[in-house]
Protein backbone atom coordinates (compact mmCIF):
# COMPACT_ATOMS: atom_id res chain seq x y z
CA UNK A 1 0.00 0.00 0.00
CA UNK A 2 2.87 2.25 0.56
CA UNK A 3 4.38 2.09 -2.92
CA UNK A 4 1.37 2.56 -4.53
CA UNK A 5 0.92 5.82 -2.20
CA UNK A 6 4.55 6.88 -3.20
CA UNK A 7 3.75 5.99 -6.99
CA UNK A 8 0.93 8.18 -6.65
CA UNK A 9 2.01 10.94 -4.91
CA UNK A 10 5.09 10.98 -7.36
CA UNK A 11 2.97 10.98 -10.73
CA UNK A 12 0.64 13.56 -9.00
CA UNK A 13 3.76 15.98 -8.45
CA UNK A 14 5.22 15.42 -11.90
CA UNK A 15 1.47 15.91 -13.48
CA UNK A 16 0.92 19.13 -11.14
CA UNK A 17 4.74 20.24 -11.97
CA UNK A 18 4.43 19.83 -15.96
CA UNK A 19 0.70 20.87 -16.14
CA UNK A 20 0.92 24.06 -14.46
CA UNK A 21 4.11 25.51 -16.42
CA UNK A 22 1.82 24.57 -19.57
CA UNK A 23 -0.76 26.11 -18.75
CA UNK A 24 0.51 29.33 -18.15
CA UNK A 25 1.04 29.78 -21.81
CA UNK A 26 -1.94 28.07 -23.16
CA UNK A 27 -4.20 30.10 -20.36
CA UNK A 28 -2.76 33.23 -21.77
CA UNK A 29 -3.73 32.82 -25.44
CA UNK A 30 -6.72 32.18 -24.44
CA UNK A 31 -7.42 34.92 -22.40
CA UNK A 32 -5.32 37.50 -24.32
CA UNK A 33 -4.94 36.08 -27.63
CA UNK A 34 -7.26 36.88 -30.47
CA UNK A 35 -7.50 34.07 -33.32
CA UNK A 36 -9.89 31.82 -34.80
CA UNK A 37 -10.94 28.61 -34.06
CA UNK A 38 -10.52 29.93 -30.30
CA UNK A 39 -14.24 28.55 -28.71
CA UNK A 40 -12.78 25.31 -31.00
CA UNK A 41 -9.72 24.76 -29.15
CA UNK A 42 -11.53 25.74 -25.51
CA UNK A 43 -14.05 23.32 -26.56
CA UNK A 44 -11.15 20.54 -27.25
CA UNK A 45 -9.33 21.50 -24.04
CA UNK A 46 -12.82 20.78 -22.10
CA UNK A 47 -13.33 17.41 -23.73
CA UNK A 48 -11.87 15.46 -20.98
CA UNK A 49 -14.56 16.65 -18.63
CA UNK A 50 -16.93 14.98 -21.18
CA UNK A 51 -15.21 12.00 -22.28
CA UNK A 52 -15.59 8.83 -19.88
CA UNK A 53 -12.18 8.16 -18.93
CA UNK A 54 -12.55 4.65 -20.95
CA UNK A 55 -13.02 6.25 -23.96
CA UNK A 56 -10.11 8.42 -23.48
CA UNK A 57 -7.82 5.39 -22.31
CA UNK A 58 -8.45 3.59 -25.14
CA UNK A 59 -7.24 6.40 -27.88
CA UNK A 60 -4.22 6.99 -26.05
CA UNK A 61 -3.64 3.39 -25.65
CA UNK A 62 -4.07 3.19 -29.26
CA UNK A 63 -1.78 6.28 -29.82
CA UNK A 64 1.06 5.05 -27.59
CA UNK A 65 1.16 1.11 -29.05
CA UNK A 66 4.16 0.55 -30.92
CA UNK A 67 1.75 0.18 -34.39
CA UNK A 68 0.89 4.13 -34.34
CA UNK A 69 3.34 6.19 -36.11
CA UNK A 70 3.49 8.39 -32.71
CA UNK A 71 3.54 5.26 -30.70
CA UNK A 72 6.70 4.15 -32.83
CA UNK A 73 8.53 7.37 -32.83
CA UNK A 74 8.30 7.43 -29.10
CA UNK A 75 9.85 4.22 -28.98
CA UNK A 76 12.54 5.69 -30.97
CA UNK A 77 13.13 8.71 -28.86
CA UNK A 78 12.75 6.85 -26.05
CA UNK A 79 14.35 3.25 -26.52
CA UNK A 80 11.43 1.34 -25.52
CA UNK A 81 7.23 1.34 -25.82
CA UNK A 82 6.10 3.80 -23.49
CA UNK A 83 2.57 1.29 -23.29
CA UNK A 84 2.69 0.08 -19.56
CA UNK A 85 5.32 2.67 -18.30
CA UNK A 86 5.21 5.45 -15.82
CA UNK A 87 5.79 8.03 -18.57
CA UNK A 88 2.47 6.76 -20.12
CA UNK A 89 0.52 7.17 -16.93
CA UNK A 90 2.35 11.04 -17.15
CA UNK A 91 0.91 11.82 -20.61
CA UNK A 92 -2.54 10.14 -19.76
CA UNK A 93 -2.37 12.10 -16.50
CA UNK A 94 -1.65 15.40 -18.04
CA UNK A 95 -4.59 14.65 -20.52
CA UNK A 96 -7.25 13.85 -18.37
CA UNK A 97 -6.38 16.76 -15.66
CA UNK A 98 -5.80 19.01 -18.08
CA UNK A 99 -9.15 21.54 -17.55
CA UNK A 100 -8.03 21.85 -14.17
CA UNK A 101 -4.93 23.19 -14.82
CA UNK A 102 -5.84 25.57 -17.89
CA UNK A 103 -9.44 27.23 -16.95
CA UNK A 104 -8.93 28.29 -13.44
CA UNK A 105 -5.62 30.48 -14.31
CA UNK A 106 -7.33 31.46 -17.64
CA UNK A 107 -9.99 33.10 -15.40
CA UNK A 108 -7.62 34.31 -13.38
CA UNK A 109 -5.86 36.33 -16.08
CA UNK A 110 -8.96 37.50 -17.46
CA UNK A 111 -9.72 39.12 -13.77
CA UNK A 112 -6.78 41.13 -13.83
CA UNK A 113 -7.77 44.55 -14.18
CA UNK A 114 -6.75 46.14 -17.62
CA UNK A 115 -5.62 49.41 -16.03
CA UNK A 116 -2.58 48.09 -14.58
CA UNK A 117 -1.31 46.16 -17.71
CA UNK A 118 -1.84 49.35 -19.69
CA UNK A 119 0.24 50.80 -16.76
CA UNK A 120 3.07 48.54 -16.82
CA UNK A 121 3.45 49.29 -20.41
CA UNK A 122 3.14 53.24 -20.43
CA UNK A 123 6.01 52.48 -17.90
CA UNK A 124 8.00 50.67 -20.29
CA UNK A 125 7.48 47.15 -19.71
CA UNK A 126 7.70 44.46 -22.25
CA UNK A 127 5.19 42.18 -22.79
CA UNK A 128 7.55 39.51 -20.33
CA UNK A 129 8.07 41.96 -18.63
CA UNK A 130 4.10 42.97 -18.00
CA UNK A 131 3.42 38.93 -17.59
CA UNK A 132 5.49 38.31 -14.74
CA UNK A 133 5.50 41.22 -12.42
CA UNK A 134 1.55 42.14 -12.98
CA UNK A 135 -0.06 39.17 -14.35
CA UNK A 136 1.43 36.55 -12.34
CA UNK A 137 1.10 38.34 -8.93
CA UNK A 138 -1.94 39.16 -9.77
CA UNK A 139 -3.56 35.58 -10.50
CA UNK A 140 -1.43 33.64 -7.90
CA UNK A 141 -5.07 32.65 -6.53
CA UNK A 142 -6.09 30.83 -9.72
CA UNK A 143 -3.00 29.50 -10.57
CA UNK A 144 -2.97 28.03 -6.95
CA UNK A 145 -6.22 26.89 -7.20
CA UNK A 146 -5.20 25.01 -10.40
CA UNK A 147 -2.30 23.98 -8.46
CA UNK A 148 -4.91 22.37 -5.92
CA UNK A 149 -7.13 20.86 -8.46
CA UNK A 150 -5.02 18.86 -10.92
CA UNK A 151 -2.84 17.40 -7.55
CA UNK A 152 -6.29 16.02 -6.23
CA UNK A 153 -7.81 14.90 -9.62
CA UNK A 154 -4.06 13.44 -10.22
CA UNK A 155 -4.24 11.76 -7.10
CA UNK A 156 -7.36 9.80 -7.85
CA UNK A 157 -7.57 9.32 -10.83
CA UNK A 158 -8.16 5.66 -12.00
CA UNK A 159 -9.62 4.69 -15.54
CA UNK A 160 -7.11 6.78 -17.59
CA UNK A 161 -4.29 5.08 -15.43
CA UNK A 162 -5.54 1.58 -15.43
CA UNK A 163 -5.65 1.41 -19.42
CA UNK A 164 -2.43 2.82 -20.25
CA UNK A 165 -0.42 2.32 -17.04
CA UNK A 166 -1.83 -1.51 -16.42
CA UNK A 167 -1.23 -3.19 -13.09
CA UNK A 168 2.79 -2.95 -12.68
CA UNK A 169 3.77 -3.15 -8.85
CA UNK A 170 6.26 -0.46 -8.54
CA UNK A 171 5.75 0.91 -12.10
CA UNK A 172 2.39 2.05 -13.17
CA UNK A 173 0.07 0.67 -9.65
CA UNK A 174 -1.46 3.58 -8.11
CA UNK A 175 -2.94 3.77 -4.81
CA UNK A 176 -6.18 3.86 -6.53
CA UNK A 177 -5.85 0.43 -8.42
CA UNK A 178 -4.35 -0.82 -5.51
CA UNK A 179 -7.76 -0.22 -4.15
CA UNK A 180 -9.57 -1.78 -6.82
CA UNK A 181 -7.61 -5.11 -6.80
CA UNK A 182 -7.89 -5.26 -3.05
CA UNK A 183 -11.92 -5.29 -3.73
CA UNK A 184 -11.86 -7.83 -6.29
CA UNK A 185 -9.80 -9.88 -3.58
CA UNK A 186 -12.72 -9.08 -1.35
CA UNK A 187 -10.55 -8.02 0.83
CA UNK A 188 -12.41 -5.20 2.08
CA UNK A 189 -10.51 -4.00 5.29
CA UNK A 190 -7.63 -3.28 3.14
CA UNK A 191 -9.37 -1.42 0.22
CA UNK A 192 -11.38 0.33 3.35
CA UNK A 193 -7.79 1.60 4.84
CA UNK A 194 -6.25 2.45 1.43
CA UNK A 195 -9.04 4.79 0.68
CA UNK A 196 -8.63 6.68 4.06
CA UNK A 197 -5.18 6.59 3.26
CA UNK A 198 -6.34 8.05 -0.10
CA UNK A 199 -8.78 10.74 1.13
CA UNK A 200 -6.52 11.42 4.16
CA UNK A 201 -3.78 12.73 1.86
CA UNK A 202 -5.87 14.30 -0.79
CA UNK A 203 -7.65 16.46 1.77
CA UNK A 204 -4.67 17.08 3.46
CA UNK A 205 -2.75 18.12 0.08
CA UNK A 206 -5.37 20.57 -0.22
CA UNK A 207 -6.30 22.13 2.73
CA UNK A 208 -2.22 22.97 2.89
CA UNK A 209 -2.58 24.60 -0.74
CA UNK A 210 -5.56 26.86 -0.19
CA UNK A 211 -3.71 27.53 3.12
CA UNK A 212 -1.04 28.87 1.29
CA UNK A 213 -2.99 30.27 -1.24
CA UNK A 214 -4.88 32.67 1.58
CA UNK A 215 -1.29 33.99 2.97
CA UNK A 216 0.06 34.96 -0.13
CA UNK A 217 -3.23 36.15 -1.56
CA UNK A 218 -3.50 38.34 1.78
CA UNK A 219 0.01 39.04 2.36
CA UNK A 220 0.72 37.34 5.40
CA UNK A 221 3.55 35.59 4.25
Amino acid sequence: MVEALLLSMKLSLVTTAILIIFSLGISYLLAYGKFRGKEFVEALLLLPLLLPPTVLGFYLVYMLSPASPVGSLLETVFGRPLLFSFEALVLGSLIYSLPFGVFPIKEAFQSVDRRYIETAYVFGYSGLETFLKVILPLSSRGILTATALVFAHTMGEFGVVLMIGGNIPGETRTLSIYIYDEVQALRYGEAHRASILLLSVSLITLLLILSFRRRWVTGYI
